[in-house]
Protein backbone atom coordinates (compact mmCIF):
# COMPACT_ATOMS: atom_id res chain seq x y z
CA UNK A 1 0.00 0.00 0.00
CA UNK A 2 1.33 3.71 -1.00
CA UNK A 3 2.24 5.34 2.72
CA UNK A 4 3.35 8.77 0.58
CA UNK A 5 0.75 10.88 -0.10
CA UNK A 6 0.85 12.23 -3.83
CA UNK A 7 -0.30 15.20 -4.86
CA UNK A 8 -3.93 15.08 -5.69
CA UNK A 9 -6.08 18.10 -5.42
CA UNK A 10 -9.80 18.01 -3.50
CA UNK A 11 -12.43 17.80 -6.66
CA UNK A 12 -15.38 18.46 -6.12
CA UNK A 13 -18.51 19.64 -7.90
CA UNK A 14 -19.74 23.51 -6.97
CA UNK A 15 -21.66 26.44 -8.61
CA UNK A 16 -22.11 24.24 -11.89
CA UNK A 17 -18.83 22.91 -12.31
CA UNK A 18 -15.63 20.84 -10.79
CA UNK A 19 -13.48 22.70 -8.29
CA UNK A 20 -10.06 21.84 -7.69
CA UNK A 21 -8.57 22.81 -4.24
CA UNK A 22 -4.73 22.54 -3.20
CA UNK A 23 -2.57 24.17 -1.10
CA UNK A 24 -5.34 24.35 1.87
CA UNK A 25 -4.72 22.67 5.15
CA UNK A 26 -6.72 19.11 5.82
CA UNK A 27 -8.83 21.25 8.60
CA UNK A 28 -9.93 23.74 6.67
CA UNK A 29 -13.60 23.77 6.89
CA UNK A 30 -15.86 23.75 4.21
CA UNK A 31 -17.40 26.99 5.95
CA UNK A 32 -14.08 28.83 5.83
CA UNK A 33 -13.20 27.59 2.14
CA UNK A 34 -16.66 29.02 0.88
CA UNK A 35 -16.85 32.21 2.50
CA UNK A 36 -12.38 33.47 2.34
CA UNK A 37 -11.51 31.41 -0.86
CA UNK A 38 -14.86 30.77 -3.00
CA UNK A 39 -16.35 34.39 -1.78
CA UNK A 40 -19.64 32.50 -1.57
CA UNK A 41 -20.63 34.61 1.56
CA UNK A 42 -24.20 33.43 1.42
CA UNK A 43 -23.71 31.01 4.18
CA UNK A 44 -22.89 32.15 7.15
CA UNK A 45 -20.78 31.39 10.52
CA UNK A 46 -22.78 31.33 13.98
CA UNK A 47 -21.93 29.13 16.51
CA UNK A 48 -19.07 27.45 14.53
CA UNK A 49 -19.85 24.39 16.27
CA UNK A 50 -23.14 22.84 14.34
CA UNK A 51 -25.78 23.81 16.81
CA UNK A 52 -27.38 26.77 14.88
CA UNK A 53 -27.97 25.72 11.32
CA UNK A 54 -26.56 29.49 9.96
CA UNK A 55 -23.86 27.32 7.53
CA UNK A 56 -26.42 24.84 6.29
CA UNK A 57 -25.43 23.26 2.78
CA UNK A 58 -26.43 20.57 1.33
CA UNK A 59 -23.76 17.64 0.29
CA UNK A 60 -24.60 15.74 -2.60
CA UNK A 61 -23.47 11.95 -3.84
CA UNK A 62 -23.96 9.34 -6.29
CA UNK A 63 -27.30 7.80 -5.12
CA UNK A 64 -27.05 3.86 -4.55
CA UNK A 65 -29.02 1.45 -7.53
CA UNK A 66 -32.58 1.31 -6.16
CA UNK A 67 -31.97 3.76 -3.24
CA UNK A 68 -35.31 5.23 -1.37
CA UNK A 69 -35.36 8.81 -1.26
CA UNK A 70 -32.99 9.32 -4.15
CA UNK A 71 -33.33 12.76 -6.13
CA UNK A 72 -32.53 12.06 -9.51
CA UNK A 73 -29.51 9.87 -8.81
CA UNK A 74 -28.71 11.78 -6.24
CA UNK A 75 -27.79 11.28 -2.36
CA UNK A 76 -28.82 14.51 -1.12
CA UNK A 77 -28.47 15.69 2.96
CA UNK A 78 -28.19 18.79 4.15
CA UNK A 79 -24.91 18.92 6.86
CA UNK A 80 -23.60 21.77 8.70
CA UNK A 81 -20.22 23.30 6.49
CA UNK A 82 -18.57 24.49 10.14
CA UNK A 83 -17.65 21.31 11.22
CA UNK A 84 -17.02 19.55 8.05
CA UNK A 85 -13.05 19.11 6.58
CA UNK A 86 -12.59 20.77 3.18
CA UNK A 87 -11.15 17.03 1.70
CA UNK A 88 -14.27 15.24 2.82
CA UNK A 89 -16.22 16.84 0.01
CA UNK A 90 -13.87 15.02 -2.73
CA UNK A 91 -15.99 13.07 -5.37
CA UNK A 92 -19.20 14.87 -3.98
CA UNK A 93 -21.40 18.00 -4.58
CA UNK A 94 -21.73 21.22 -2.26
CA UNK A 95 -25.10 23.49 -2.77
CA UNK A 96 -25.47 26.45 -1.17
CA UNK A 97 -28.33 29.40 -1.28
CA UNK A 98 -26.29 30.63 -4.05
CA UNK A 99 -26.99 27.75 -6.86
CA UNK A 100 -30.96 28.19 -5.98
CA UNK A 101 -30.50 31.74 -7.87
CA UNK A 102 -29.05 29.58 -10.67
CA UNK A 103 -32.13 27.28 -10.57
CA UNK A 104 -34.91 29.80 -11.59
CA UNK A 105 -35.67 29.96 -14.75
CA UNK A 106 -35.66 26.19 -14.98
CA UNK A 107 -38.94 23.62 -14.57
CA UNK A 108 -41.45 26.27 -14.11
CA UNK A 109 -44.93 24.68 -14.31
CA UNK A 110 -45.86 26.00 -18.14
CA UNK A 111 -49.79 25.95 -16.51
CA UNK A 112 -48.81 28.40 -13.88
CA UNK A 113 -45.88 30.71 -16.15
CA UNK A 114 -48.68 33.19 -17.50
CA UNK A 115 -50.09 33.75 -13.84
CA UNK A 116 -45.94 33.77 -12.67
CA UNK A 117 -44.31 35.77 -16.00
CA UNK A 118 -40.74 36.35 -13.47
CA UNK A 119 -39.66 34.17 -11.19
CA UNK A 120 -36.18 35.77 -9.66
CA UNK A 121 -35.78 33.87 -5.95
CA UNK A 122 -36.37 29.65 -5.58
CA UNK A 123 -40.25 29.19 -4.08
CA UNK A 124 -38.33 28.58 -1.34
CA UNK A 125 -37.07 31.63 -0.81
CA UNK A 126 -39.88 33.72 -2.39
CA UNK A 127 -42.23 31.62 0.24
CA UNK A 128 -39.95 33.05 3.14
CA UNK A 129 -40.38 36.53 1.46
CA UNK A 130 -44.25 36.07 1.26
CA UNK A 131 -44.39 34.90 4.65
CA UNK A 132 -42.07 36.89 6.54
CA UNK A 133 -40.09 34.07 7.53
CA UNK A 134 -36.83 36.86 7.93
CA UNK A 135 -35.83 39.44 10.14
CA UNK A 136 -32.68 40.35 10.59
CA UNK A 137 -31.65 37.36 7.82
CA UNK A 138 -28.87 36.23 9.42
CA UNK A 139 -29.92 32.66 9.81
CA UNK A 140 -32.45 32.56 6.63
CA UNK A 141 -30.12 31.21 4.13
CA UNK A 142 -29.30 27.94 6.75
CA UNK A 143 -33.30 27.55 6.67
CA UNK A 144 -33.72 28.17 3.21
CA UNK A 145 -30.88 25.20 2.46
CA UNK A 146 -32.98 23.24 4.91
CA UNK A 147 -36.11 23.89 3.55
CA UNK A 148 -34.85 23.14 0.22
CA UNK A 149 -33.39 19.69 1.09
CA UNK A 150 -37.05 19.16 1.95
CA UNK A 151 -38.35 20.52 -1.46
CA UNK A 152 -36.28 18.63 -3.55
CA UNK A 153 -36.85 15.12 -1.62
CA UNK A 154 -40.65 15.97 -1.75
CA UNK A 155 -41.44 16.79 -5.08
CA UNK A 156 -39.18 13.98 -6.52
CA UNK A 157 -41.84 11.93 -4.49
CA UNK A 158 -44.88 13.71 -5.58
CA UNK A 159 -45.70 14.74 -1.27
CA UNK A 160 -45.54 17.40 0.71
CA UNK A 161 -44.36 17.39 4.03
CA UNK A 162 -47.09 17.90 7.08
CA UNK A 163 -46.32 20.88 9.63
CA UNK A 164 -44.61 18.55 12.04
CA UNK A 165 -42.46 16.57 9.70
CA UNK A 166 -40.82 20.51 8.38
CA UNK A 167 -40.51 21.49 12.18
CA UNK A 168 -38.36 17.87 12.37
CA UNK A 169 -36.43 18.71 9.17
CA UNK A 170 -36.04 22.39 10.73
CA UNK A 171 -34.85 20.73 14.07
CA UNK A 172 -31.08 22.01 13.61
CA UNK A 173 -31.56 25.73 12.23
CA UNK A 174 -32.16 28.32 15.12
CA UNK A 175 -33.79 31.38 14.73
CA UNK A 176 -33.63 34.13 17.54
CA UNK A 177 -36.01 36.84 16.35
CA UNK A 178 -38.84 35.97 13.47
CA UNK A 179 -39.91 32.87 15.64
CA UNK A 180 -41.04 29.35 13.90
CA UNK A 181 -44.58 30.30 13.11
CA UNK A 182 -43.72 32.29 9.71
CA UNK A 183 -41.08 29.99 8.36
CA UNK A 184 -43.32 26.83 9.27
CA UNK A 185 -45.85 28.76 6.91
CA UNK A 186 -43.10 29.25 4.46
CA UNK A 187 -42.31 25.96 4.08
CA UNK A 188 -46.12 24.69 3.46
CA UNK A 189 -46.13 28.07 0.90
CA UNK A 190 -43.32 26.73 -1.26
CA UNK A 191 -45.49 24.36 -2.79
CA UNK A 192 -47.49 25.98 -3.85
CA UNK A 193 -45.15 27.92 -5.66
CA UNK A 194 -44.64 27.28 -9.58
CA UNK A 195 -42.41 24.28 -9.03
CA UNK A 196 -38.21 24.50 -10.20
CA UNK A 197 -35.68 21.78 -9.19
CA UNK A 198 -32.65 20.79 -9.87
CA UNK A 199 -31.65 19.89 -12.90
CA UNK A 200 -29.37 16.13 -11.69
CA UNK A 201 -28.11 14.90 -14.77
CA UNK A 202 -25.04 17.41 -15.03
CA UNK A 203 -24.33 16.57 -11.49
CA UNK A 204 -24.54 12.97 -11.69
CA UNK A 205 -22.03 13.03 -14.84
CA UNK A 206 -19.74 15.36 -12.98
CA UNK A 207 -20.18 12.89 -10.14
CA UNK A 208 -19.36 9.66 -12.06
CA UNK A 209 -16.53 11.25 -13.31
CA UNK A 210 -15.30 11.99 -9.95
CA UNK A 211 -15.99 8.55 -8.51
CA UNK A 212 -12.52 7.04 -7.38
CA UNK A 213 -11.67 3.64 -6.36
CA UNK A 214 -7.95 4.34 -4.78
CA UNK A 215 -7.42 5.73 -1.76
CA UNK A 216 -7.47 9.73 -1.69
CA UNK A 217 -4.50 11.12 -0.42
CA UNK A 218 -4.16 14.34 0.19
CA UNK A 219 -1.11 16.76 1.84
CA UNK A 220 -0.63 19.88 2.48
CA UNK A 221 2.21 22.23 4.55
CA UNK A 222 1.69 23.52 8.55
CA UNK A 223 4.54 25.28 8.81
CA UNK A 224 7.66 23.33 8.72
CA UNK A 225 5.99 20.28 8.47
CA UNK A 226 3.33 18.62 5.89
CA UNK A 227 0.27 16.98 7.10
CA UNK A 228 -1.98 14.10 5.58
CA UNK A 229 -5.24 13.49 4.63
CA UNK A 230 -6.04 9.89 3.86
CA UNK A 231 -9.41 8.89 2.83
CA UNK A 232 -9.24 4.83 1.70
CA UNK A 233 -12.28 3.43 -0.11
CA UNK A 234 -11.93 -0.45 0.93
CA UNK A 235 -12.04 -1.95 4.72
CA UNK A 236 -8.88 -3.55 4.16
CA UNK A 237 -7.48 -0.43 3.12
CA UNK A 238 -8.60 1.26 6.47
CA UNK A 239 -7.17 -2.02 8.64
CA UNK A 240 -3.95 -1.10 6.50
CA UNK A 241 -3.72 1.94 7.11
CA UNK A 242 -4.86 2.56 10.83
CA UNK A 243 -2.09 -0.28 11.57
CA UNK A 244 0.75 1.61 9.92
CA UNK A 245 -0.47 5.23 11.37
CA UNK A 246 -1.65 4.02 14.61
CA UNK A 247 -1.26 7.90 15.89
CA UNK A 248 -3.34 9.39 13.27
CA UNK A 249 -6.48 10.77 13.95
CA UNK A 250 -9.67 8.87 12.88
CA UNK A 251 -12.44 10.92 11.73
CA UNK A 252 -16.02 9.80 10.16
CA UNK A 253 -18.48 12.35 10.71
CA UNK A 254 -16.69 15.44 12.20
CA UNK A 255 -19.35 16.26 14.48
CA UNK A 256 -17.23 16.03 17.14
CA UNK A 257 -13.66 16.41 15.83
CA UNK A 258 -14.72 19.34 14.16
CA UNK A 259 -15.40 20.90 17.23
CA UNK A 260 -11.70 19.95 18.55
CA UNK A 261 -10.43 22.01 16.05
CA UNK A 262 -12.77 25.03 15.73
CA UNK A 263 -13.17 25.39 19.28
CA UNK A 264 -10.54 23.96 21.53
CA UNK A 265 -7.66 24.69 18.26
CA UNK A 266 -6.45 20.93 18.39
CA UNK A 267 -3.43 20.14 16.06
CA UNK A 268 -4.79 17.07 14.44
CA UNK A 269 -1.72 15.91 12.54
CA UNK A 270 -2.42 13.20 9.69
CA UNK A 271 -6.01 12.18 9.39
CA UNK A 272 -7.60 8.74 8.37
CA UNK A 273 -11.45 9.21 6.93
CA UNK A 274 -13.41 6.65 7.06
CA UNK A 275 -16.06 8.13 5.16
CA UNK A 276 -15.38 6.39 1.85
CA UNK A 277 -15.50 2.84 2.98
CA UNK A 278 -18.65 1.45 1.97
CA UNK A 279 -18.10 -1.85 3.69
CA UNK A 280 -18.07 0.55 6.90
CA UNK A 281 -21.83 2.00 6.01
CA UNK A 282 -23.64 -1.19 6.14
CA UNK A 283 -26.79 -1.91 7.84
CA UNK A 284 -27.82 -5.06 7.43
CA UNK A 285 -29.14 -8.24 9.62
CA UNK A 286 -26.54 -10.81 9.42
CA UNK A 287 -26.98 -14.23 11.25
CA UNK A 288 -28.96 -13.31 14.25
CA UNK A 289 -27.93 -9.84 14.63
CA UNK A 290 -28.41 -6.57 13.42
CA UNK A 291 -25.35 -5.42 11.71
CA UNK A 292 -24.35 -1.70 12.14
CA UNK A 293 -20.94 -0.55 10.67
CA UNK A 294 -19.53 1.97 12.33
CA UNK A 295 -19.26 4.26 9.63
CA UNK A 296 -23.23 4.45 9.05
CA UNK A 297 -24.94 7.30 9.69
CA UNK A 298 -26.49 8.74 13.06
CA UNK A 299 -29.65 8.94 10.70
CA UNK A 300 -29.60 5.25 8.73
CA UNK A 301 -28.84 3.38 12.15
CA UNK A 302 -31.57 4.34 14.12
CA UNK A 303 -33.43 4.02 11.18
CA UNK A 304 -32.93 0.69 10.84
CA UNK A 305 -33.65 0.54 14.73
CA UNK A 306 -36.75 2.47 14.59
CA UNK A 307 -37.97 0.19 11.86
CA UNK A 308 -37.71 -2.63 14.54
CA UNK A 309 -38.43 -1.07 17.73
CA UNK A 310 -41.19 2.05 16.96
CA UNK A 311 -40.49 3.13 20.84
CA UNK A 312 -37.20 4.47 19.61
CA UNK A 313 -38.67 7.03 17.31
CA UNK A 314 -38.39 10.15 20.65
CA UNK A 315 -34.89 9.36 21.26
CA UNK A 316 -34.16 8.74 17.22
CA UNK A 317 -35.83 12.54 16.10
CA UNK A 318 -34.10 13.92 19.58
CA UNK A 319 -30.51 12.68 18.59
CA UNK A 320 -29.05 16.64 17.76
CA UNK A 321 -30.25 17.42 14.56
CA UNK A 322 -30.87 16.54 10.60
CA UNK A 323 -27.59 17.31 9.58
CA UNK A 324 -25.91 16.31 12.27
CA UNK A 325 -27.32 12.74 11.90
CA UNK A 326 -26.72 12.69 8.43
CA UNK A 327 -22.71 13.82 8.82
CA UNK A 328 -22.36 11.86 12.06
CA UNK A 329 -22.23 7.98 12.61
CA UNK A 330 -23.30 5.84 15.44
CA UNK A 331 -20.07 3.91 15.61
CA UNK A 332 -18.40 7.30 16.40
CA UNK A 333 -20.95 8.00 18.59
CA UNK A 334 -19.92 5.05 20.96
CA UNK A 335 -16.12 5.62 20.06
CA UNK A 336 -15.92 8.66 21.28
CA UNK A 337 -17.26 7.69 24.69
CA UNK A 338 -18.89 10.73 25.76
CA UNK A 339 -20.55 9.81 29.01
CA UNK A 340 -23.85 11.79 27.72
CA UNK A 341 -23.73 10.40 24.23
CA UNK A 342 -27.05 9.24 23.15
CA UNK A 343 -26.24 5.78 21.39
CA UNK A 344 -24.80 3.81 24.39
CA UNK A 345 -27.63 3.61 26.32
CA UNK A 346 -29.66 2.58 23.92
CA UNK A 347 -27.52 0.04 22.51
CA UNK A 348 -26.86 -1.24 26.27
CA UNK A 349 -30.31 -1.91 26.97
CA UNK A 350 -30.20 -3.92 23.54
CA UNK A 351 -27.25 -6.51 24.49
CA UNK A 352 -25.07 -4.93 21.67
CA UNK A 353 -21.64 -6.00 21.27
CA UNK A 354 -18.83 -3.72 19.53
CA UNK A 355 -16.33 -4.87 16.81
CA UNK A 356 -13.00 -3.93 17.14
CA UNK A 357 -10.27 -4.37 14.05
CA UNK A 358 -6.48 -4.28 14.24
CA UNK A 359 -5.36 -5.20 10.63
CA UNK A 360 -6.70 -8.58 9.60
CA UNK A 361 -8.01 -9.35 13.72
CA UNK A 362 -11.49 -8.99 14.90
CA UNK A 363 -12.83 -8.78 17.98
CA UNK A 364 -16.07 -8.57 19.81
CA UNK A 365 -17.09 -7.56 23.25
CA UNK A 366 -20.28 -6.46 25.31
CA UNK A 367 -20.10 -2.77 24.47
CA UNK A 368 -20.49 -2.04 28.62
CA UNK A 369 -16.85 -3.81 28.43
CA UNK A 370 -15.56 -1.11 26.10
CA UNK A 371 -15.47 1.50 28.21
CA UNK A 372 -12.90 1.79 31.35
CA UNK A 373 -13.35 5.16 32.51
CA UNK A 374 -13.82 8.67 31.83
CA UNK A 375 -12.98 9.19 27.64
CA UNK A 376 -10.99 5.89 28.00
CA UNK A 377 -11.61 2.94 26.07
CA UNK A 378 -10.09 -0.53 25.48
CA UNK A 379 -8.80 0.18 22.07
CA UNK A 380 -5.45 -0.70 21.27
CA UNK A 381 -2.81 0.99 19.41
CA UNK A 382 -3.72 0.88 15.50
CA UNK A 383 -7.05 -0.96 16.13
CA UNK A 384 -10.32 0.70 15.30
CA UNK A 385 -14.12 -0.02 15.35
CA UNK A 386 -15.22 -1.68 12.63
CA UNK A 387 -19.04 -2.07 13.72
CA UNK A 388 -21.72 -2.94 15.76
CA UNK A 389 -23.98 -5.89 16.44
CA UNK A 390 -27.42 -5.75 17.87
CA UNK A 391 -29.03 -9.59 18.92
CA UNK A 392 -32.45 -9.68 16.87
CA UNK A 393 -33.81 -10.96 20.25
CA UNK A 394 -33.17 -8.25 22.16
CA UNK A 395 -35.21 -6.16 19.76
CA UNK A 396 -38.44 -8.54 20.93
CA UNK A 397 -38.55 -6.96 24.03
CA UNK A 398 -40.37 -4.05 25.16
CA UNK A 399 -37.83 -1.19 24.83
CA UNK A 400 -37.97 2.11 25.59
CA UNK A 401 -35.80 5.26 25.86
CA UNK A 402 -35.75 8.41 27.41
CA UNK A 403 -33.99 11.66 26.88
CA UNK A 404 -33.99 14.67 29.30
CA UNK A 405 -32.55 18.22 28.35
CA UNK A 406 -33.48 21.69 28.96
CA UNK A 407 -34.17 22.14 25.17
CA UNK A 408 -36.79 19.61 23.49
CA UNK A 409 -34.89 19.51 19.91
CA UNK A 410 -31.06 19.56 19.53
CA UNK A 411 -29.82 19.76 22.67
CA UNK A 412 -27.22 17.48 25.15
CA UNK A 413 -28.86 15.53 27.29
CA UNK A 414 -28.70 15.66 31.04
CA UNK A 415 -29.71 12.04 31.54
CA UNK A 416 -30.45 9.63 29.03
CA UNK A 417 -32.08 6.47 29.78
CA UNK A 418 -32.10 3.06 27.22
CA UNK A 419 -34.41 -0.02 29.19
CA UNK A 420 -35.74 -2.97 27.78
CA UNK A 421 -37.43 -5.30 30.20
CA UNK A 422 -38.79 -9.13 29.18
CA UNK A 423 -41.62 -10.56 31.21
CA UNK A 424 -42.67 -14.20 31.79
CA UNK A 425 -46.29 -13.70 33.03
CA UNK A 426 -45.86 -10.77 35.75
CA UNK A 427 -41.98 -12.00 36.24
CA UNK A 428 -39.15 -9.90 35.07
CA UNK A 429 -37.29 -12.82 32.89
CA UNK A 430 -34.97 -9.78 31.38
CA UNK A 431 -33.87 -6.42 32.65
CA UNK A 432 -31.77 -4.21 31.37
CA UNK A 433 -31.08 -0.87 32.53
CA UNK A 434 -28.64 1.71 30.93
CA UNK A 435 -28.18 5.66 31.60
CA UNK A 436 -26.15 8.26 30.38
CA UNK A 437 -25.15 11.55 32.32
CA UNK A 438 -25.11 9.45 35.56
CA UNK A 439 -21.49 8.98 35.62
CA UNK A 440 -17.95 9.14 34.08
CA UNK A 441 -19.07 6.63 31.52
CA UNK A 442 -22.39 5.10 30.26
CA UNK A 443 -23.25 2.36 32.19
CA UNK A 444 -26.20 -0.40 33.31
CA UNK A 445 -27.37 -0.21 36.63
CA UNK A 446 -26.17 -3.52 37.84
CA UNK A 447 -27.41 -3.25 41.47
CA UNK A 448 -31.21 -2.11 40.09
CA UNK A 449 -31.42 -4.85 37.50
CA UNK A 450 -30.41 -6.87 40.41
CA UNK A 451 -33.42 -5.64 42.42
CA UNK A 452 -35.73 -6.70 39.99
CA UNK A 453 -34.16 -9.51 37.92
CA UNK A 454 -36.60 -12.81 38.80
CA UNK A 455 -38.79 -10.35 41.01
CA UNK A 456 -42.54 -10.13 40.10
CA UNK A 457 -42.90 -6.67 37.91
CA UNK A 458 -44.70 -5.01 40.70
CA UNK A 459 -44.59 -1.62 42.70
CA UNK A 460 -42.93 -2.59 45.16
CA UNK A 461 -39.50 -4.00 43.10
CA UNK A 462 -39.65 -0.69 41.53
CA UNK A 463 -39.38 0.82 44.45
CA UNK A 464 -36.60 -1.50 45.70
CA UNK A 465 -34.76 -0.75 42.10
CA UNK A 466 -35.14 3.23 43.04
CA UNK A 467 -33.57 2.26 46.43
CA UNK A 468 -30.99 0.43 44.44
CA UNK A 469 -30.35 3.52 41.69
CA UNK A 470 -28.85 5.40 44.76
CA UNK A 471 -26.48 2.51 45.52
CA UNK A 472 -25.20 2.14 40.88
CA UNK A 473 -24.90 6.00 40.66
CA UNK A 474 -22.96 9.41 42.32
CA UNK A 475 -23.61 11.50 39.59
CA UNK A 476 -22.14 14.69 38.87
CA UNK A 477 -23.47 18.97 39.50
CA UNK A 478 -22.46 20.64 36.15
CA UNK A 479 -24.87 22.97 33.82
CA UNK A 480 -27.05 20.54 32.72
CA UNK A 481 -28.56 19.19 36.21
CA UNK A 482 -27.14 19.01 39.52
CA UNK A 483 -26.97 15.50 41.38
CA UNK A 484 -30.08 15.38 43.18
CA UNK A 485 -31.71 16.14 40.25
CA UNK A 486 -30.24 13.50 37.83
CA UNK A 487 -30.54 10.44 40.47
CA UNK A 488 -34.52 11.45 40.90
CA UNK A 489 -35.12 11.75 37.28
CA UNK A 490 -33.49 8.36 37.01
CA UNK A 491 -36.14 7.11 39.75
CA UNK A 492 -38.58 8.75 37.76
CA UNK A 493 -38.04 7.51 34.88
CA UNK A 494 -37.66 3.55 36.40
CA UNK A 495 -41.34 4.42 37.87
CA UNK A 496 -42.40 5.78 34.03
CA UNK A 497 -40.68 2.22 32.46
CA UNK A 498 -43.28 0.36 34.98
CA UNK A 499 -46.30 2.21 34.15
CA UNK A 500 -45.67 1.75 30.21
CA UNK A 501 -45.06 -1.97 30.91
CA UNK A 502 -47.10 -3.13 34.20
CA UNK A 503 -49.30 -6.07 33.31
CA UNK A 504 -52.41 -4.44 34.42
CA UNK A 505 -53.80 -1.51 33.01
CA UNK A 506 -50.35 -0.31 31.52
CA UNK A 507 -50.48 2.97 30.33
CA UNK A 508 -50.70 3.65 26.45
CA UNK A 509 -48.54 5.83 24.43
CA UNK A 510 -50.94 8.72 23.99
CA UNK A 511 -50.78 9.09 27.86
CA UNK A 512 -46.89 9.41 28.15
CA UNK A 513 -45.57 10.63 24.55
CA UNK A 514 -46.42 13.96 23.11
CA UNK A 515 -44.70 12.51 19.49
CA UNK A 516 -47.84 9.59 19.54
CA UNK A 517 -50.04 12.96 18.46
CA UNK A 518 -47.60 14.11 16.11
CA UNK A 519 -47.99 13.49 12.31
CA UNK A 520 -44.37 12.76 11.77
CA UNK A 521 -42.80 10.94 9.17
CA UNK A 522 -41.61 8.08 10.41
CA UNK A 523 -43.32 5.39 8.27
CA UNK A 524 -42.50 6.50 5.43
CA UNK A 525 -38.43 7.05 6.25
CA UNK A 526 -38.46 4.05 7.49
CA UNK A 527 -39.03 2.13 4.85
CA UNK A 528 -36.52 1.54 2.99
CA UNK A 529 -34.00 0.54 6.79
Amino acid sequence: MRMTPSTQPIRFFHRGRIVDVSGVHPTRSVLDWLREDARCTGTKEGCNEGDCGACTVVIGELAEAGETGAVGGLHLQTVNACIQFLPTLHGKALFTVEDLKAQCGHGHDPARHEKHPVQRLHPVQQAMVDCHGSQCGFCTPGFVMSLWSTYEHHREGGTQPTRQQLADDLSGNLCRCTGYRPILDAGQRMFDLPGVRLDTAPVVQALAGLRHDATFDYAAPLGQRIDHFHAPTTLAELAALREAKPGAQLLAGSTDVGLWVNKQFRDLGDIISVGDVAEMKVVEERADSLYIGAGASLENAFRALVRRVPSLTDVWLRFASPPIRNAGTMGGNVANGSPIGDSPPVLMALDAEIELRRGERVRRMPLPDFYVDYMKNRLEPGEFVQGLAVPLAALTRQVRAYKISKRFDCDISALCAGFSIALDGEVVKEIRLAFGGMAATVKRAAQAEAALAGKPWTQASVNAAKLALAQDFKPLTDMRASADYRLQVAQNLLQRLWLETRTQDPLPVEATSVWSVMPHETSASVEGA
